[in-house]
């Protein structure tokens, strides 16, 4: 009916065009784990992963012929929707794919966006929230108020603390594991942190991976050519 909504972008393609692109893109998707492409094109993307990836974890015959039909190489991904991906998101009732806005990657400046899959080791949002848990910790103000809180906790219990052994303790080898509690977070990071590691398989020792390599980070130019990550202005 003319002036009806649109149930769906058409992606200025034929109906067998913009069914053989989206195949394509979710294949790139699942063998990856990770793609950039515009913002339209990765928003119908994510219509038809969400859909694989339920396919997967009911992990029928029935769902297996039709995840089979979705992807371009089949035989080589269909085990990894029906394995380890069905695995990953087992609890995860929904939301298996994310898209961020990024700047136009095109000389025509057409909205670009990255499509993912969450909880993947190519998570670029769990890597930003290491990130910022990382400045949290080891910034002056913070520390200041963990220097207070240890040395009034061990006074209580008894045991004599001063600001040279807080360094002591920062400076050990279990420093993190003994003052991730003490050392305070902003409300939004700690929520974050909950959502980040709810679902995600050993959520919290991942994060904390994460956060180690945040020390080590080298942040590089933006146009070294030289860098496979110059588009976001550092590497690892």
């Amino acid at each position: 009916m003319a002036g009806g909504r649109m149930k769906y972008r058409h992606l200025n393609r034929s109906s067998a065009h913009r069914q053989a692109l989206l195949r394509n893109l979710v294949s790139s998707l699942i063998q990856h784990e990770q793609i950039s492409t515009t913002w339209p094109k990765a928003k119908e993307a994510q219509r038809m992963a969400e859909k694989l990836i339920t396919l997967g974890k009911k992990n029928t015959e029935a769902s297996k012929r039709k995840a089979f039909a979705m992807l371009y190489q089949p035989h080589e991904l269909t085990p990894k929707v029906f394995g380890a991906l069905r695995e990953r998101y087992a609890e995860r009732p929904g939301g298996y794919t994310r898209v961020l806005r990024i700047e136009p990657l095109k000389p025509d400046m057409a909205p670009s966006a990255i499509l993912e899959l969450v909880d993947g080791p190519k998570d670029m949002r769990f890597a930003m929230l290491a990130r910022t848990v990382h400045r949290e910790r080891n910034d002056s103000r913070n520390l200041n108020q963990a220097k207070k809180r240890w040395i009034k906790k061990e006074r209580v219990a008894g045991r004599d603390a001063t600001g040279e052994q807080w360094t002591e303790v920062l400076e050990s080898e279990n420093g993190v594991e003994e003052t991730r509690d003490i050392i305070p977070l902003q409300k939004l990071t700690r929520d974050n942190v909950k959502k980040a590691t709810r679902y995600r398989p050993g959520g919290v020792s991942a994060l904390e991976s994460m956060v180690s390599k945040m020390s080590s980070l080298e942040v590089g130019e933006r146009n070294n050519a030289e860098s496979d990550e110059r588009r976001w202005g550092g590497r690892v």
